[in-house]
C-alpha cells in the first residue's frame, strides 16, 4: 500500500509540476468558449460589398414594395452605431426590375445566369404571375431564387419578409378587408415560462420566477464538456506513460520493487489526483466569474459533490482502459488503433445528451444515464436540470459505475501484468481477453 500512495504521489507531482499542466490550464476554457467568442467576433466580419439582385416580376405588382423595403433596410438596419460613427456591418442589397425580353422565360432566365457568372448580378428572382391569387396554379405562382452561391441565403431569407407582407396585404385589399382590423384579430399572445409557485417560511406564497432556458441548457452542457475535458487531459496521457516507461525498459526496473498491480494503481491515483484538482480550478474559477457578473444563482452548487465523484470513477475507469492498451501495444501506431473503442465509449455520452437534456426524467433517459460508461456524464446532466433527479438514481448510477470501474481495474491489472513486459509485436484483441480470463 505504501508503494502504491508513493507511486501516486510521484505520478501527481510530475503532472501538476510541469509547464505543460499550467499550459492545459489555460487552454481548456479557450478551447470551451473560444468557438462562441470566435463568432462573436467574427459576427460582423463579413464582406459588405454591394449585392445586386435582379427581378423578374410578372405580376406587375411586387417589384416597387421589395425595392423600397430594400431602400429602408439599406438606410438602417445595416449599420451598428460605435461612438465615432455609423459602421456598415451588412451589404446593401440593390433590387434591379428585368422585364423579359423574349416570350420564352428560359430564355430569360439564361440570360441572367449568365450576368450572374459574369459577376454583373449576385442573383435573380422570378416571381410568377398569379402569385397573388391564393387559388392559382402552383406553377403560375412560384416565386423561384437563382444564385451561384448555395451557402448564402441571407437576400434569400430577407426576401420573404416583405415579399409575403405585401402579397397578403393585396389579397386582403381584394377580399374587401382591412389590413390592420385582420392584424389586431391575427396578433399572437406571448406565453411566460415560470417555474412552480411555491410557500416560503412564513407560509406565503410566492409568486413563480420566470425560468432562464439559456441557463438551463448551458449549465448542463458545460458540466458535460468539462468532465470530458478532463478525463481526456487526466486519463488519455496514461496510454503514452505506460507505453515509454515499456519501450525505455523503465518498466523491468520498476516491476522489480513493486507489484505489476500496485504500480498500476498507483498511476491511475495520481490521474484521479490531478483531474481532481483541475475540477477543483474551474469550479472555483467558474463560481467567482459567476459571482462577479450577478449570475451566481445558477452556479450547480448542489451537483459539486456528485461531480467530484463521477468524475474520480471516470477516470478510474477509462484510465484503466489506457493504461491496459498502452501495456498491451509495442508502438504508438498501434496504441492508436486500439484507442478507438475507448474513444467511442468517452464520446457516446454526446450523441444523446440533447434528449437527455430536454426529458432529464423520461424513461428513456433513465435507462441511457444507468449505462456505466456514460453515466458520470448523463447523470450528472439530469442533476443539474431542474427539477431533479430521485437521489436513489444517482445513487444506483455510482454502484453500476463502482462495480465496472472495479471490473475494469481487474481486467486491466491482469493485462498489464503479462503486456508490460512484452516486447515486440503487440497483443492482439483476442490475447488481451485470454490473459483477463486465464490469467
Amino acid at each position: 500500500m505504501r508503494k502504491m500512495i508513493v507511486v501516486a504521489v510521484r505520478e501527481y507531482q510530475a503532472a501538476v509540476r510541469t509547464k505543460a499542466f499550467i499550459v492545459s490550464l489555460v487552454l481548456m476554457p479557450v478551447m470551451m468558449g473560444g468557438s462562441v467568442l470566435v463568432q462573436d467576433l467574427m459576427r460582423d466580419k463579413v464582406d459588405t460589398k454591394d449585392k445586386r439582385v435582379a427581378v423578374v416580376d410578372q405580376s406587375g405588382k411586387l417589384f416597387d414594395a421589395i425595392a423600397e423595403a430594400a431602400k429602408a433596410r439599406n438606410e438602417t438596419t445595416i449599420f451598428a452605431e460605435s461612438d465615432e460613427a455609423q459602421k456598415q456591418i451588412q451589404p446593401r442589397y440593390l433590387f434591379e426590375k428585368v422585364e423579359s425580353s423574349t416570350d420564352d422565360p428560359s430564355q430569360t432566365t439564361l440570360e441572367l445566369s449568365d450576368r450572374v457568372r459574369a459577376l454583373d448580378l449576385f442573383a435573380f428572382v422570378t416571381i410568377g404571375p398569379d402569385v397573388v391569387d391564393p387559388a392559382a396554379e402552383p406553377a403560375h405562382a412560384a416565386v423561384q431564387y437563382f444564385s451561384n452561391s448555395p451557402t448564402y441565403d441571407d437576400i434569400e431569407e430577407w426576401l420573404r419578409g416583405p415579399l409575403n407582407g405585401h402579397i397578403q396585404k393585396l389579397r386582403l385589399k381584394a377580399a374587401k378587408l382591412d389590413p390592420r382590423v385582420v392584424e389586431e384579430a391575427t396578433r399572437q399572445v406571448s406565453i411566460a415560462n415560470l417555474g412552480l409557485v411555491t410557500v416560503d417560511a412564513a407560509g406565503k406564497i410566492a409568486s413563480a420566477e420566470a425560468t432562464n432556458k439559456v441557463a438551463n441548457f448551458f449549465v448542463p452542457m458545460g458540466l458535460m464538456m468539462l468532465m470530458f475535458m478532463i478525463i481526456m487531459i487526466g486519463a488519455s496521457p496514461l496510454i503514452q506513460s505506460v507505453l515509454e516507461e515499456k519501450m525505455q525498459r523503465i518498466a523491468e526496473v520498476l516491476l522489480g520493487s513493486i507489484p505489476p498491480f500496485q504500480l498500476m494503481m498507483g498511476k491511475l491515483m495520481g490521474m484521479v489526483g490531478v483531474s481532481l484538482t483541475i475540477a477543483t480550478v474551474y469550479m472555483v474559477g467558474a463560481y467567482l466569474a459567476l459571482r462577479q457578473a450577478d449570475y451566481g444563482r445558477f452556479f450547480p452548487a448542489h451537483v459539486v459533490w456528485w461531480f467530484a465523484v463521477f468524475l474520480a470513477l471516470a477516470v478510474l475507469m477509462y484510465g484503466a482502459l489506457f493504461i491496459a492498451v498502452g501495456a498491451a501495444v509495442s508502438d504508438l501506431k498501434e496504441a492508436q488503433s486500439l484507442t478507438t473503442p475507448v474513444m467511442l465509449l468517452v464520446v457516446a455520452p454526446m450523441f444523446v445528451w440533447m434528449n437527455v437534456v430536454r426529458e432529464p426524467t423520461s424513461n428513456f433517459s433513465l435507462i441511457v444515464s444507468l449505462f456505466p460508461p456514460a453515466t458520470p456524464m448523463l447523470m450528472l446532466i439530469r442533476q443539474a436540470v431542474p427539477p431533479g433527479i430521485p437521489t436513489w438514481q444517482p445513487a444506483l448510477g455510482i454502484l453500476l459505475v463502482l462495480l465496472t470501474t472495479i471490473a475494469c481495474v481487474f481486467a486491466a491489472g491482469r493485462i498489464f501484468r503479462v503486456g508490460i513486459l512484452m516486447q515486440g509485436k503487440g497483443a492482439k484483441v483476442g490475447e488481451m481477453m485470454r490473459w483477463v480470463f486465464r490469467g
